[in-house]
Order: structure tokens, then C-alpha cells, then sequence
């Protein structure tokens, strides 16, 4: 499991660097909370890259869940977390308009239909949107800050549930891409390479 980042011994006078998505070891509780968000984000995104649509589309029976189908699932989540859930707002195209009543899995299936172009460019964005949308309600409210979506009672929900949920969603999917991603090329390990940067869509890490 991921760990604190350890560099080899250096004895020049630099440093080493941390990669971007690495958590900080030392700062605030939404510092860390972020920063594993992020980290997920990113081993997920690796564990997905550079795929084309056979590589997308391959499944391990009797499952029906692909990487195209987990990146189209992820970066709904994104969306809906910090829209509905956050605000009450739509979640925006294309969720708002999509066929939910027909089929309940709608993200998971429609990607067979998505090219691989596409499928990156939906889930990059919705980080994009995600970041954004988080910053500013931290600046607002901090981790602490109530959020729209509340419980049968009426309580409602605070922001640090919303990361900590979305923390426990890519916890999940992730290791259903280390599964999926190794049965299509034997690509396996814990954490991203240090160097490494999408080869597809945006890089979303500097």
C-alpha cells in the first residue's frame, strides 16, 4: 500500500523532489485530505493511461466493469460531488440529459461507445471542474462547511464527509483498475513512476 515517499540516499546538495500528486508530510487536515485525494487520482489515472479502446474495453469475467466504463463512472462522481451534493446544482452534460431511467449504470455502459480520446478528456475535465470547485469551498468554509446534501432528518452533510467519501470511491476503483489494467498489459505497482505524465488528455500535474 502507498506510503511515505522516500527518496534514495542524495548527498549533492539538492533535495529530491517529491512527485506532485505525493502528500504533504506535514500540514493541515485539508492539506492531507486533498493530498490523498490526490494521490488516488493520479495512481488511477496512471493505472488507465495510454490505452486504446480494446485495452479500454477489456473485462475480467464475470465483471462487466472496464477502465473506459470506471473512467466515465469516476469522473461522474466527480461532478456529482461537487454540484448535487455540494450545492444542489445539476451536475451538468453529460449526466444531466443522460437516459438514467433506462439504464441505472449509464456512465459504465455508454463508454463502449466513447473513444478512448474521449473517455480521458471526460474524466481530465471533471478533475479540472473538481479542483476548482473544492478550492473555493475550502476558502468559504473550511473542511467543516455544511454542504447541501443531508440526511433523511434533515442533518446535513460537511464538506470533509464529501472528500472523505470521494477518498473511499477511488480507494475502491483503483483496485479494480490494478486488476483490469494488469490482465491487459502487465502494468502493475503501487504508485505512478515519479517522472511520470499522462501520455493522453491534459496533465493535470504539472
Amino acid at each position: 500500500m502507498p506510503g511515505i515517499y522516500c527518496a534514495a540516499v542524495d548527498t549533492s546538495d539538492s533535495a529530491a523532489v517529491p512527485p506532485p500528486w505525493e502528500p504533504p508530510l506535514d500540514g493541515t487536515e485539508a492539506d492531507h485530505l486533498v493530498g490523498a485525494l490526490e494521490r488516488l487520482r493520479a495512481t488511477f489515472r496512471w493505472k488507465t493511461d495510454g490505452l486504446d479502446a480494446t485495452g479500454l474495453g477489456a473485462r475480467l469475467a464475470p465483471s462487466t466493469l472496464t477502465l473506459g466504463g470506471l473512467l466515465n463512472h469516476l469522473a461522474f462522481v466527480e461532478d456529482y460531488t461537487f454540484t448535487t451534493k455540494m450545492r444542489g446544482e445539476s451536475p451538468g452534460e453529460p449526466w444531466s440529459t443522460a437516459p438514467w431511467d433506462q439504464d441505472r449504470d449509464w456512465e459504465l455502459t455508454s463508454a463502449a461507445a466513447d473513444s478512448p480520446e474521449e473517455l480521458y478528456a471526460i474524466w481530465d475535465d471533471a478533475v479540472e471542474r473538481s479542483r476548482s470547485r473544492l478550492a473555493t469551498a475550502l476558502a468559504e468554509g473550511g473542511l467543516g462547511g455544511l454542504v447541501h446534501i443531508s440526511d433523511t432528518d434533515g442533518h446535513r452533510a460537511s464538506l470533509r464527509r464529501l472528500v472523505c467519501d470521494l477518498i473511499e470511491e477511488y480507494g475502491r476503483h483503483t483496485g479494480h483498475a490494478d486488476l483490469l489494467r494488469e490482465s491487459v498489459d502487465g502494468r502493475v505497482g503501487e504508485d505512478p513512476p515519479d517522472d511520470w505524465r499522462p501520455r493522453s488528455g491534459r496533465n493535470l500535474w504539472g
